[in-house]
């Protein structure tokens, strides 16, 4: 599993021109699936987002986390992040899950993360066609996966 996490001052994300969810302060992630990934790859990434200390505290030092400063998340699904650019000029994406693997692993992603939270996070909607807007603060902007745990 493949997420990029951004830290945003607010995020929206449209689908057919109106908009369909927004947050201010907090997390846009963007969440690819691969066909391996388990629930352990969730646990371990949920966990991570929500304890990463990216946040300013009073001094301006990344010390907070999400929760301390009761930030807001949306989660948008976003299987390109499998691409394999190896060979030629036109991506695969033969590595991200079919939608039947996808949709129950991106939902168990999203309710881990309001678990761990401790509320409701925000979302895109899976398969569709979405135009996302964001104000990337810092710019602090983080890649994950759980495959290859740097």
């Amino acid at each position: 599993m493949r997420i990029v996490l951004q830290r945003v001052k607010k995020a929206g994300v449209s689908i057919h021109n109106a908009l369909h969810a927004s947050i201010d302060k907090g997390f846009l992630i963007l969440v690819g699936i691969e066909e391996e990934d388990k629930t352990e790859d969730i646990e371990w990434l949920c966990a991570k987002i929500c304890s990463m200390r990216v946040f300013g505290d009073n001094e301006g030092k990344l010390n907070l986390d999400i929760k301390q400063i009761d930030g807001e998340i949306l989660i948008v699904s976003q299987f390109t992040l499998h691409a394999s650019t190896k060979k030629g000029n036109r991506p695969s994406f033969i590595k991200a899950a079919r939608p039947e693997r996808a949709i129950p692993l991106y939902e168990k992603f999203i309710s881990e993360t309001e678990k761990i939270l401790g509320k409701p996070c925000k979302t895109g909607q899976f398969g569709a066609d979405m135009q996302i807007e964001l104000i990337n603060d810092g710019p602090v902007t983080i890649l994950l996966d759980s495959k290859n745990k740097e």
